[in-house]
Parts: C-alpha cells; sequence; structure tokens
C-alpha cells in the first residue's frame, strides 16, 4: 500500500484539485455572484447571505440608518395616511399645477405618464416618497419631488386621490386573463386580483386598471429585469421574473383597456 504522502502523485493531485475547486468557489462566490446583475442570481446570493447572517455585500443597495437594506422607507400600513380634508386638497391642487404636463390637467394623462385621478392616495404618497429617497430611480421624477416636504407629498395625494377615477370604454367585453384572476400557482405567481382589485385592495398597492398600457409593460419590465425594486418584500420582481414576455403584454394590454 503506497503511502500518504505529498510523494506521492495521488496526494498531489488531489490536493491540488481541492485547492482549485476553493479558489473557484471563492471566485464565483465572493466576486463573480455579488458583481452580477442578473435579478436571478442576484436573489440566490441575497438568500444565501440571509441565511449565513451576513449582509449582501455590494449587493446591498437602499441601506437605512441601522445598515439594513429596504425596498423603501416609508413604513406600508393601513393607517399610514391621515384623513384628507378640503384644505389638504387644496394645496394639493395648487402643487400638482406644476404636474400637468405629464400627468395632465385633472389627472388623467395624454400621453404614457400614469394616470393618477382617483389613484389610491397611500399607493402616489409612495411612490413620491420613493422617487424622492432614490429608492425609485427617475431621472424625470427626481427633480419635481426632491423640494416636497412630507405634508406636500400627502396634499398631493389626497388632491388626486380625490379626483375621479376615468375608465376606459368598454367596446368588447374582455375575459380576465386566467394570471388575473387565479395567477398561476405552480410558478408562485399570485392572481393580479388579490393585491390590485376591488375590495381586496392593499395598502399603497396601486389601482391598475385605465393605466396606460406602455407604462404598465414598462414597469413590469423594469420588476423583472431588477432595475425597479422599491416593491416591498420583493412581491413584484419575484412575480415579474416568472412572466413571459407575452404574458407582459396580454396583462399590459388588459388592465389598459379596463
Amino acid at each position: 500500500m503506497s503511502e500518504l504522502t505529498v510523494k506521492n502523485p495521488w496526494v498531489r493531485y488531489s490536493v491540488g484539485l481541492v485547492l482549485v475547486a476553493v479558489l473557484l468557489s471563492a471566485l464565483i462566490g465572493f466576486i463573480w455572484v455579488p458583481m452580477s446583475n442578473n435579478p436571478s442570481i442576484g436573489a440566490v446570493w441575497d438568500a444565501i447571505c440571509s441565511a449565513a447572517g451576513v449582509p449582501g455585500g455590494s449587493r446591498a443597495r437602499n441601506l437605512g440608518q441601522d445598515g439594513v437594506a429596504r425596498p423603501s422607507d416609508v413604513i406600508v400600513s393601513a393607517n399610514m395616511m391621515r384623513p384628507a380634508n378640503a384644505e389638504s386638497i387644496g394645496r394639493g391642487a395648487t402643487l400638482a399645477m406644476r404636474c400637468t404636463m405629464c400627468h395632465g390637467i385633472r389627472g388623467v394623462s395624454e400621453a404614457n405618464s400614469p394616470n393618477l385621478a382617483g389613484q389610491i392616495e397611500a399607493a402616489i404618497y409612495k411612490q413620491l416618497r420613493d422617487y424622492q429617497s432614490g429608492h425609485r430611480v427617475s431621472a424625470i421624477m427626481r427633480p419635481m419631488v426632491v423640494n416636497l416636504s412630507d405634508q406636500d407629498m400627502r396634499d398631493l395625494a389626497a388632491y388626486y386621490a380625490y379626483l375621479p377615477h376615468e375608465r376606459a370604454p368598454h367596446e368588447v367585453a374582455d375575459e380576465m386573463p386566467r394570471l388575473v384572476s387565479n395567477g398561476a400557482p405552480m410558478r408562485n405567481i399570485g392572481a393580479c386580483i388579490t393585491c390590485h382589485g376591488g375590495a381586496a385592495q392593499q395598502a399603497a398597492t396601486p389601482v391598475l386598471e385605465g393605466e396606460p398600457e406602455i407604462y404598465i409593460r414598462d414597469q413590469l419590465h423594469a420588476f423583472r429585469n431588477g432595475t425597479r425594486s422599491n416593491d416591498l418584500n420583493q412581491q413584484m420582481r419575484n412575480v415579474a421574473r416568472q412572466l413571459s414576455d407575452a404574458e407582459i403584454e396580454q396583462l399590459a394590454a388588459y388592465y389598459a383597456r379596463r
């Protein structure tokens, strides 16, 4: 029986292979994966880091004062908004005069910007806060909100929520896509209507009916590729990553016609 010493070529080869494997694992785990822009790889890396009890390294973004990465500074709850009054709505109407170029005089866009009339008050407020803090990135919106006070944003949200929500004319009775009504449980996709519809409307979750098709499509793509990441608990990113291009087109077209 040959001795297990460094003189044994098999021992040298085995040790060499182990060292190479360790080196490759270190390069992949601590350099390539953290620097990767692939959302799926990033999610795996974040999960590994979370399980190990360490931060996500260079992937950690939007750190709070306590060093914890969050998708938003806004604490979403059923009571996050104070009851709006006429004074608040009036102040919001004055502030909204600078928003008309993109969002329309009465909160209905004539371009591809989101319609704000009748939108959920908490949803508008959260997005304004996220634009201001940088948790949601937009070269257009950032300069518009950078100098707004918290009360200004609440007033704007109150005003737009007060306006009547205009629905698109129903020329044809659309059949509700299965993704909207039932989701796709085998792909871990919940039904859209669970959060975005009727009595089940969740706090700070926007109404999608009547929004421009291009806008909805672009936001789903942004969630899918990770360029938008201000969704709580990665709910929208996890869903969008499972959607095909055709499904995104279908959902955008359906909601735009509502």
